[in-house]
């Protein structure tokens, strides 16, 4: 691994450490409050702070996941290449678009 995406992966883990306890904190504290769906998503309806965590958190998840799944392919798969790197790259890129877009979606709802 390049040392480019190993600091890649050591920085967005420790991002990803925040945000997922943050994230696990809203649910903890939403269930105990027995907010249902809908109570939740008006909560949430044009949050900027919230569109903004999550933007966080998922451009973290995107960076982060395909740099270990890449490790991972590399050492089972002996996946290497221009073609591994394609694929992982167009990993990313969908699951930065896809948790976007929900992001956006749970905002604007």
């Amino acid at each position: 691994m390049s040392g480019r995406l190993f600091l890649a992966q050591r920085v967005t883990a420790a991002i990803l450490a925040f945000v997922v306890a943050g994230h696990l904190a809203m649910i903890i504290l939403a269930e105990r409050a027995g907010l249902s769906a809908g109570a939740i998503l008006a909560r949430t309806h044009h949050n900027i702070w919230l569109l903004a965590f999550y933007a966080v958190f998922v451009t973290a998840a995107a960076i982060h996941a395909p740099i270990g799944l890449r490790n991972v392919l590399i050492e089972w798969a002996h996946w290497r290449g221009r073609s591994l790197d394609v694929a992982m790259s167009a990993f990313a890129l969908a699951l930065l678009a896809l948790g976007l877009a929900a992001a956006y979606a749970v905002y604007a709802a």
